[in-house]
């Protein structure tokens, strides 16, 4: 080669060449890689113990060439504070709930329709089913679904006793910053919706901030609100799914011969996740009405009315923030699962 035809500029765009061909490279064989997740489960909670046996499995599964870190507790933002990090490459993998997941990807909150669902059994049902729609779509928006999760049911909690929806529209209730669709569906529904952060709502309980909240019973449990909040309303108002996700290009830089032990090791955690989640949700009420919570059971006409103001909202859901189709799925398939559980010999 000719040192004279050899330009700055023809140098610069030479490195450049290199260093893209570096990043592209093959997995170098005994190189240890730190996959960086975030979390707002606290630490220690059963969420974060799921997730660090996930993490042993991963190295194990290779050698000890991938390796696991969570930042748990919130302590990197709330979720669509960690989605963003993840985006420009401060995280690689965030396991989420639902509230995350919609941010993501707004079809999501299909399995978070208010009052839709009556049982797990019906969730995993209609979940089973179109899991592969979103998990398609998630893909195409960057990230990979590792497995999918929830956290129980979502239960009002409030300083004062409430039963009515005119009971929980008096109060101030929180709600998670970022979600603009939401807080627009509140303020239509005549709320006083108040937007926080998630490491936020103890100390927005103790300032007067906000006067309610509604989250499963194990996370009111776990992080002490039932204290300042004493009473809790016995209606299941949706399920929160939830979801870890790893960064597609993250993941497409891990062998292939190390992403099935690596996905069938994260699908176990979630398989364990919702088994034991289930149970302790159950096992949280019991022990919050031990330490002073009071719960609020409401009669079928009280029952009714709330049914009837949520399914009136059903139409700003369908469209406008739920695919419509896959709004229309869900409910098919919750009815589908309703009446082939009736049918006889079901």
């Amino acid at each position: 080669m000719n040192p004279r035809h050899f330009s700055p500029r023809r140098l610069v765009r030479c490195l450049l060449v290199a260093a893209a061909l570096t990043a592209a490279a093959p997995w170098t064989a005994g190189a240890v890689t730190v996959i960086k997740m975030g979390t707002v489960a606290p630490e220690g909670s059963l969420w974060h113990e799921v997730l660090q046996q996930m993490g042993q499995d991963w190295s194990a599964a290779t050698g000890g060439e991938v390796r696991l870190h969570i930042y748990a507790g919130g302590t990197l933002g709330g979720e669509v504070d960690m989605i963003k990090k993840m985006r420009i490459g401060q995280l690689h993998a965030v396991a989420m709930s639902g509230v995350g997941l919609s941010h993501l990807e707004p079809g999501a909150a299909a399995l978070q329709i208010p009052l839709m669902f009556d049982s797990y059994e019906e969730l995993d049902y209609v979940r089973d089913r179109v899991a592969p729609r979103l998990e398609s779509s998630l893909r195409d928006r960057g990230v990979v679904v590792l497995n999918w999760g929830d956290a129980g049911w979502v239960q009002f909690f409030s300083k004062t006793p409430a039963s009515s929806p005119d009971d929980i529209r008096k109060l101030k209730l929180f709600i998670t910053a970022g979600d603009s669709e939401s807080l627009d569906l509140y303020k239509a529904a005549g709320m006083r919706p108040v937007p926080l952060a998630e490491t936020d709502i103890l100390t927005a309980l103790q300032t007067g901030m906000i006067e309610a909240f509604d989250v499963p019973p194990l996370l009111a449990l776990i992080n002490q609100w039932f204290g300042l909040a004493g009473h809790m309303l016995d209606l299941r108002w949706a399920p929160l799914v939830g979801a870890t996700v790893i960064d597609r290009k993250v993941w497409g830089r891990i062998p292939g011969r190390w992403q099935g032990p690596m996905l069938e090791a994260a699908q176990r955690a979630g398989g364990r996740l919702r088994g034991d989640i289930r149970k302790l949700g159950d096992d949280a009420i019991v022990a919050m009405q031990k330490r002073g919570l009071k719960v609020t059971t409401i009669d079928a006409a009280t029952q009714a009315a709330w049914r009837r103001e949520v399914e009136a909202v059903y139409p700003k859901l369908r469209g406008p923030i739920i695919p419509a189709d896959l709004f229309d799925e869900v409910r098919r398939l919750r009815d589908e699962y309703r009446a082939g559980k009736k049918a006889p010999g079901a």
